[in-house]
């Protein structure tokens, strides 16, 4: 195995697989349906777990996102922990990815710079 795909790495990919999973097939929760775990960050000793994730729903319905991930917080844990073999579960801390929003921002920039672009010289290839 190369050395530059840690057990770290390994584990944090493990962890974004699962959680994916128990989000999709096993929280009942209405809040937190329609959301994207986009990565997973371990700490080196394992105990802490920083989950980014991203929703298409409006932003200031992420503060009920925020609030059912909050909430099931424990049953996503206890759920790793029977799923993984590892001998410390680390402790989620949940965070919005706002990378997936800026992307689309950015995109739409430049497409309305590409058409005023283009705009402009349509009116001076007109003249």
């Amino acid at each position: 195995m190369p050395k530059d795909f840690s057990r770290s790495l390994r584990i944090a990919d493990q962890i974004q697989r699962e959680l994916a999973d128990l989000i999709q097939n096993e929280i009942k929760d209405p809040r937190i349906k329609q959301i994207t775990i986009t990565a997973v960050e371990v700490t080196r000793d394992y105990s802490h777990a920083k989950v980014f994730y991203t929703t298409l729903v409006h932003q200031d319905e992420n503060f009920l996102i925020e609030k059912g991930l909050e909430h099931a917080k424990g049953f996503l844990r206890s759920n790793l922990s029977h799923r993984m073999k590892l001998r410390l579960v680390p402790q989620l801390h949940f965070i919005y990815d706002e990378s997936v929003e800026r992307g689309f921002r950015l995109s739409k920039l430049i497409d309305e710079a590409i058409a005023q672009d283009q705009a402009i010289h349509q009116t001076d290839s007109d003249k």
